[in-house]
């Protein structure tokens, strides 16, 4: 005679799926605990080279920081050259070497910005161009107008006029709220003009009338507006 099965209550259910959950889990971490163990040995090296690293870089920015401090008195007292060579006898750190030993730092990208506009201001503009291509400004607006003024600037002084009207536009235009925004809309209307392109000139320079209308730029712009269509 065939005995009735045994009901099984719901908490042996449970317990049996856990028994079961368990053995499974047991059963794929010793069919692969070898590599478990590797990828875990490589979050943990992971994680340390991201501490090290970021100590590292903290370290560096203080250390570019401070060479910084040291060499900006030179280029603001107008000394470039001095200021980008350093003066290796008194162990003063120059621009160029601050970039090049810790220019992925905060206070390296500033010595960049610094290193471009000495160079530009020693008229190497190739140079320059490059340094101001390679700064990063870090989403600030100040810096991010110096950055394309710098660069329209150097391609002005390099004779690429169209280019230089190209970056003075967009520092004018795209950041219209800045205080030097009339002064690159009249450089990006000089530039166009300079490179045969009137019409754009003449847009500009009537925008500048009536957009900065205050300003010596804008004061001067019908001037130039005469000029162009004589």
């Amino acid at each position: 005679m065939l005995r009735p099965r045994k009901r099984i209550s719901k908490k042996e259910l449970k317990q049996d799926a856990l028994v079961k959950t368990y053995v499974k889990a047991t059963s794929f971490y010793e069919q692969n605990k070898r590599y478990l163990n590797i990828g875990v040995t490589a979050l943990v090296v992971l994680i340390i080279g991201t501490v090290f690293y970021v100590n590292n870089r903290n370290a560096n920015n203080e250390k570019a920081s401070t060479a910084l401090g040291e060499i900006y008195q030179y280029y603001d007292k107008a000394q470039y050259q001095v200021a980008i060579d350093g003066i290796p006898e008194r162990n003063v750190s120059g621009l160029q070497s601050i970039v090049d030993n810790y220019g992925s730092t905060l206070a390296g990208e500033i010595a960049r910005f610094y290193l471009a506009s000495a160079l530009f201001q020693l008229e190497r503009y190739d140079e320059a161009l490059d340094m101001f291509d390679e700064f990063d400004p870090g989403g600030d607006q100040l810096l991010t107008v110096s950055r394309l003024s710098g660069i329209a600037g150097c391609h002005e002084g390099l004779g690429n006029f169209e280019e230089a009207a190209e970056f003075f536009e967009k520092a004018a235009t795209d950041y219209s709220d800045d205080l030097n925004a009339a002064e690159n809309m009249n450089n990006a209307a000089r530039n166009f003009a300079r490179a045969g392109d009137k019409e754009r000139a003449l847009a500009l320079y009537r925008k500048l009338k009536k957009q900065y209308p205050t300003t010596s730029f804008g004061r001067e712009a019908e001037r130039y507006i005469t000029e162009l269509t004589v």
